[in-house]
């Protein structure tokens, strides 16, 4: 019978060939049977969808249909592979149609939408565009063009943001550098947040800069400080006698006259100039990038000044007729994240403390 011939031999008798003809005719006949059940599976739901798929796959096997039936029962097979998330399947069995026939539009319609949830932008929009000659009516595929040209667009934005970010911190990055500015790690930034400096279109830094009521840890804010501003400007107008009166200054003893600045020296450790980079980022549509190019040597040497936390700690003063350029240029001043100043009464019992060096900042 020709059910025992070998493989690759060719029939000789009629007999052999009716019984060859009958074993196709069934094969056929199967395959048919068990893409019909495989959709019957689809129609009842979830539950059966993995039955679904062994009858389109056990149909598949029997290689006895034309190529447009193959490449419906494949395109089949990627529409259940959709529906349970399997978007890496579901797009080659979609593209595995489409090579059995280009025509299919609903092989490429599932292949775009599995692009589209692998996030592979570009082929969706081939996919779209091939539909689209063949069907350019199809209502869910120019859906689904409009959606990728949304999608890009979005794309197109988010990576416009995070170049003007990049771009951005590496300008302030340099800024920093220029003016031999030494960055530590952050302090306070339950106070502070994400505040960050800003460079302006003359090149000049304008610092969020925090000052701290050592007696009590309150604090106040300055959201911009100009480099070249003296303190005494920003001092004038927080402690003018039009501004109310601390409300925890009880005995009034932090008028303009009696206040005093200083800032810690010798306190932290530089940032090198990727993790600079890094800090400047946080809180940008660059926070997340994995990678930015940094000049290596930089990276590790360029703001490292060798001063090290409890190294000859101490407060200094601050010039109110300085500018904020000038103190923050201190070989010993490293500034922790943003600048940040001391603020003390020289009315105040407390005064004598800090300034015998028994008060230290909580950690």
């Amino acid at each position: 019978m020709a059910l025992w011939m070998e493989t690759g031999s060719e029939p000789t008798t009629q007999s052999e060939k009716d019984d060859l003809e009958a074993i196709e005719a069934l094969k056929h006949s199967t395959a048919l049977e068990l893409k019909e059940n495989g959709n019957q599976y689809v129609k009842m739901g979830k539950k059966h969808y993995s039955d679904a798929i062994d009858c389109y796959t056990r149909a598949i096997n029997q290689k006895v249909l034309s190529d447009s039936e193959q490449s419906i029962l494949f395109s089949n097979r990627a529409h259940v592979n959709l529906l349970l998330g399997n978007y890496r399947r579901a797009l080659m069995d979609a593209e595995e149609a489409i090579k059995l026939c280009p025509t299919n539009v609903k092989a490429l319609y599932r292949a775009a939408k599995a692009s589209l949830s692998l996030n592979l932008l570009v082929e969706v929009k081939s996919f779209c565009e091939k539909g689209l000659e063949h069907d350019p009516n199809n209502k869910e595929l120019k859906k689904l063009a409009e959606e990728i040209d949304l999608r890009r667009l979005e794309h197109e934005q988010r990576e416009a943001q995070v170049s003007r970010a990049v771009a951005g911190a590496k300008d302030l990055v340099s800024a920093i550098e220029d003016r031999g500015l030494k960055i530590g790690k952050a302090m306070f930034q339950e106070l502070t947040g994400l505040r960050k400096p800003t460079l302006d279109n003359n090149n000049i830094l304008h610092w969020p800069v925090l000052l701290l009521y050592a007696e009590v840890m309150s604090s106040d804010f300055i959201e911009d400080f100009c480099e070249t501003d003296m303190f005494s400007a920003h001092l004038d107008m927080m402690f003018s006698d039009t501004c109310p009166p601390l409300p925890w200054d009880k005995e009034n003893n932090y008028t303009r006259e009696s206040i005093e600045l200083y800032y810690e020296a010798g306190s932290g450790v530089c940032l090198s100039k990727s993790k600079l980079l890094r800090y400047l980022l946080d809180g940008t549509a660059a926070s997340h990038v994995e990678s930015i190019d940094v000049d290596e040597k930089d990276a590790t040497e360029g703001l490292n000044y060798g001063i090290s936390a409890g190294e000859g700690s101490k407060w200094v003063k601050v010039g109110e007729k300085r500018t904020l350029h000038d103190v923050l240029k201190e070989p010993n001043f490293i500034i922790p994240g943003i600048p940040v100043f001391y603020v003390v009464s020289k009315r105040s019992s407390f005064y004598k403390e800090f300034k015998a060096g028994k008060w230290v900042p909580p950690p």
